[in-house]
């Protein structure tokens, strides 16, 4: 016979108003389970109170185990970011990134961090004598704070499984491991500045792993990888002729690039000196600077080729109008002369190959301001290059565009840019007219391009490019059957509050093949010499060597195959 209590019936109906049906089917399943061992002991049946005790804390542990499968496994299978920890720090998983074959350029592997807890070593001296021997590379300092501290504390990081190992073999008490992920790349210094680095918490600083960080944490969580741009064959070659480069002609540092000018795609990019991205504390001073897109430089009459096109494109000239070189240019109480001097009339083609600072500068005092701070800001010259990379930096523009400023600007000084920008113009010159964004991506940035010069403006410009290899001052650059052309620069840096021909940079930028339609499928390299030493520091001198050899060695890996044309060796023709 059960019993019913009476405060349960006072409950209820006072409950009632309240809840729901559901709700008073649990207070009354809580509440007659509460009173199970009352109800057993009126029937005199004690064994149920016990049965009824035992089920329900069977129900409650599965009730729990239920509850923790069940998020164990949302967590695993729904989660997009899963951090994981080492040392009590937090890091996220991050997927490779390779070159656009699918080489790998940087990656996540196991290492381990090693602790002592001081209170489970036995022999401290022993233990610090065996690890020493173990793995020299810990400082004695350290391990002995450890030893003898008051505290579980870490003694190394980023232990390979082999280090791991050798230390787990000495069999000392105390000594413990924890597995975490760290960034490795395996490429040491090559590449470094377009790569980048990520921090220890797993989030990109620098180069492409800032820039890319969300999609290379997206690869990490799903198993994946980021492929680049780079053709780790071109950037190999580029890397290995800038050095060259920067040995021969005893210089501080320089910049190389190639672009596809179709694309927009980077294939290579090299900054000199470099790093090692697992030793950016050892480097030296200026090291990890991209100088690629990060440093600002007066390049010099590679610039003429922007005043040319602007001509061209307005019609304030052709190939064959004439100028007036015979004497030096006053502009107000300035005196603008030429480099390799002709004291001539000369045509706009002769300007060109002669890079006469007296022909382009009054055609850029012809055109007006107007028309040149319109073309230089279609060629992207009076903005950050666009490109994925973070350290990408806006230009230095003139603060007027009085007539002594277009002087300067027509043969690149009053305006500081960076390479990246030069590049991204040089392309959108050569390519058929259209402006693209550079891109670390593999297949480009994904946009479309904007004209910014017609077609036969872009042919000409090739046509002149290449006649300035053959017969002008970038005869340095040619490659035999590529069909080089390109433009010299050459600047003195302002120092001490003038412009110092002591300190200096030497540049070329070219594109191959610089023939045939407009959407053929072309190069642009670019090398620049910061600060040479050598006897002769003029671009076409210690810069344009480096771009023919780079052409020559890049063909077979961009498909760009040899011709040989004779007649176009002697002489090249340029269409008015």
């Amino acid at each position: 016979m059960s019993v019913q209590d009476p405060r349960f019936d006072l409950y209820r109906r006072a409950a009632a108003p309240a809840l729901g049906p559901l709700w008073r089917r649990v207070v009354h399943s809580i509440w007659s389970i509460e009173h199970a061992f009352e109800r057993a002991r009126a029937d005199a049946r004690p064994e149920e109170d016990t049965r009824v005790r035992i089920s329900l804390v069977f129900l409650l542990f599965c009730t729990v185990f239920a509850l923790l499968t069940a998020g164990a496994t949302w967590a695993a299978l729904f989660r997009g970011e899963v951090p994981r920890f080492s040392g009590g720090a937090a890091v996220l998983a991050r997927g490779d990134l390779t070159d656009r074959n699918g080489l790998l350029l940087a990656a996540n592997l196991p290492h381990y961090a090693a602790y002592i807890d001081p209170a489970e070593v036995w022999d401290r001296e022993h233990a610090a004598q065996e690890i020493r021997g173990a793995l020299p590379r810990i400082p004695a300092a350290q391990l002995a704070e450890a030893l003898y501290g008051d505290r579980r504390q870490i003694v190394a990081t980023g232990l390979t499984p082999t280090e791991r190992r050798q230390l787990h073999a000495l069999g000392l008490g105390g000594l413990s491991f924890e597995a975490q992920d760290r960034r490795v790349y395996p490429l040491g210094a090559s590449a470094a500045h377009l790569i980048g680095f990520a921090d220890t918490g797993g989030r990109g600083v620098a180069g492409a792993e800032l820039a890319f960080d969300d999609a290379v944490r997206a690869a990490g969580a799903s198993g994946g990888s980021v492929p680049l741009s780079i053709d780790l064959r071109v950037q190999g070659v580029v890397e290995a002729e800038l050095r060259q480069a920067v040995e021969d002609s005893h210089a501080e540092a320089g910049v190389a690039m190639v672009v596809d000018a179709k694309t927009g795609e980077v294939l290579g990019m090299a900054s000199y000196p470099t790093f090692d991205p697992a030793h950016r504390d050892r480097a030296s001073a200026g090291a990890t600077l991209n100088r690629a897109v990060s440093a600002h430089y007066e390049m010099g009459s590679v610039f003429k080729s922007f005043v040319v096109a602007a001509g061209l494109e307005t019609g304030a000239a052709d190939v064959n109008t004439p100028f007036d070189a015979s004497d030096p240019l006053m502009v107000g109480r300035r005196r603008i002369t030429d480099h390799h001097a002709q004291n001539r009339i000369m045509t706009l083609e002769e300007v060109f190959l002669h890079s006469s600072n007296i022909g382009t500068s009054r055609l850029a005092i012809d055109m007006g301001p107007e028309v040149m701070r319109d073309f230089y800001d279609r060629f992207g010259l009076l903005r950050a290059a666009p490109i994925e990379l973070k350290e990408s930096a806006a230009p230095v523009p003139p603060r007027n565009w009085s007539n002594d400023t277009l002087a300067s600007l027509s043969f690149g000084y009053a305006i500081m840019i960076t390479p990246a920008q030069m590049v991204a113009a040089t392309a959108a010159l050569v390519n058929g007219g259209i402006y693209r964004p550079l891109s670390l991506r593999r297949g480009g940035a994904g946009v479309e391009g904007r004209r910014i010069i017609s077609e036969r403006t872009s042919a000409t410009m090739r046509d002149l490019m290449r006649a300035n290899v053959l017969r002008g001052s970038g005869t340095h650059a040619d490659a035999p059957g590529l069909r080089v052309g390109g433009k010299t620069g050459s600047t003195n840096k302002f120092v001490n509050g003038r412009y110092d021909p002591a300190h200096g940079i030497g540049v070329f930028v070219g594109a191959f093949p610089a023939d045939g339609p407009a959407d053929a499928r072309r190069y642009v390299v670019f090398v620049l010499i910061d600060e040479p030493r050598s006897l002769q520091r003029t671009g076409g001198i210690v810069a344009a060597p480096a771009v023919g050899r780079i052409a020559d060695r890049i063909a077979p890996f961009v498909q760009v195959e040899r011709r040989f044309d004779p007649a176009s060796r002697a002489v090249a023709e340029v269409r008015p």
